[in-house]
């Protein structure tokens, strides 16, 4: 199992840019593949980006594709995304989380999830 802890959110005007971090507890991180995702008010939550396990692999929504960038750390435990060209859809609780085995945009794919941080883009 692996805990996870996400920082960095907070409040942004659009068009700024901020950087979400993940901080892991446990052996495995550096087995795992690394996503995050995000869920907006009455909205269901949704794949933002992945990376592998290697860091040699990313994947991205095609909204974020060139705004953002996933990135991870193994021998720091860590991933982070960075934000840039924020707007106010990007609004949303986001989420790390990490997959044991499946390389997947989807959120079932994942075994263990942080507690999550929000992200509000004022227009």
């Amino acid at each position: 199992q692996v805990q996870l802890v996400e920082s960095g959110g907070g409040l942004v005007q659009a068009g700024g840019s901020l950087r979400l971090s993940c901080a892991a507890s446990g052996r495995t991180f550096g087995s795992c593949h690394m996503g995050w995702f995000r869920q907006a008010p009455g909205k269901e939550r949704e794949f933002v980006a992945r990376i592998s396990w290697s860091g040699s692999s990313t994947d991205y929504r095609d909204s974020v594709k060139g705004r953002f960038t996933i990135s991870r750390d193994n021998a720091k435990n860590t991933a982070s995304l960075q934000m840039n060209s924020l707007k106010p859809g990007d609004t949303a609780v986001y989420y790390c989380a990490a997959s044991r085995s499946n390389w997947s945009r989807s959120a079932r794919a994942y075994d263990d999830w942080g507690q999550g941080t929000q992200l509000t883009v004022s227009s």
